[in-house]
């Protein structure tokens, strides 16, 4: 029997065991796609040891540990003022006042629509901006105007009910904001910020092309003085990991935050005792 739910069919006997051939065939196919790539590398010499000694060399490591350093730092930079600049055209955006309004929404259409490559080249370029300071500003004003839909998105998740309830108990719009509105919004608000704080870490790369000697110009600087063909293959070896690492370890931070946040006293439902038959209200007299 197939039972049924408001939303949708739960899958019979028969369905899950087509959905199990189906999640088979699928991790056959990946398997098989990621062993012909192998193939390809080992086919032309990518995992020979002359190809990974250069790797060995101080130099080389301490190359990539400075470009490694500089991502970081220029991630964290532009992720501090990402949110930083979200909460306030959030704030713009949600606020009463129409002008203000306006104006917040007109600057977060404009640069959210602007491409990243394009404000980090003019602020470069045009403005003639150090290649951190160009870096960080580009990828502020971008993230920044992203999480500002992401925040305004989640305080607006918040059902009405919570909002009125705040302000019948004489509550102020910010402390109805800060109190109520927010602290509920952030469970809807955390995956979507974290995917964006991804995507920032990821654009720390495009530093490359104004000459910030961030992780991918270390790599690209060792891959052009390596004497071997197809020499940036290992190269990219070794950054993608690292690349893909971090980002893992931010998701996972994501969700170590959200655990705790879930176990928090502060978001966890008051425990209240069920009435007993002899717990009776007492009237005037001391009557029940």
């Amino acid at each position: 029997m197939t039972t049924t739910t408001a939303l949708y069919d739960v899958p019979g006997r028969k369905a899950r065991a087509r959905h199990r051939w189906y999640g088979i065939a699928a991790t056959v196919v990946l398997l098989g796609l990621i062993g012909w790539i192998v193939y390809l590398l080992a086919d032309t010499g990518q995992f020979e040891a002359e190809k990974w000694r250069p790797f060995e060399y101080r130099g080389i490591q301490e190359l990539l540990l400075d470009g490694l350093g500089n991502t970081l730092k220029a991630f964290g930079l532009a992720a501090v003022l990402s949110l930083v600049l979200g909460a306030v055209l959030a704030c713009g955006r949600l606020s009463e006042h129409r002008p203000l309004r306006w104006l917040a929404t007109l600057f977060v259409e404009f640069f959210r629509a602007m491409p990243v490559l394009v404000m980090i080249f003019f602020v470069f370029v045009a403005l003639k901006v150090q290649p951190l300071p160009a870096l960080v500003t580009g990828l502020t004003l971008y993230n920044g105007s992203v999480l500002a839909e992401v925040f305004r998105a989640g305080v607006n998740s918040v059902e009405r009910g919570q909002r009125e309830a705040a302000y019948s108990l004489g509550l102020r719009k910010t402390q109805v904001m800060a109190y109520v509105l927010v602290p509920q919004g952030v469970r809807a608000m955390l995956p979507a910020i974290i995917s964006q704080l991804v995507v920032a870490l990821k654009d720390t790369s495009l530093g490359f092309l104004i000459t910030y000697e961030e992780f991918l110009q270390a790599g690209k600087l060792i891959a052009t003085n390596l004497n071997y063909d197809l020499p940036f293959i290992p190269v990219v070896l070794v950054i993608s990991p690292i690349y893909i690492g971090m980002c893992m370890l931010l998701s996972w931070f994501a969700n170590w935050v959200a655990r705790r946040e879930r176990r928090s006293v502060k978001t966890r439902a008051a425990e209240v005792a069920q009435p007993g038959p002899t717990d009776v209200l007492s009237g005037p007299g001391g009557r029940g």
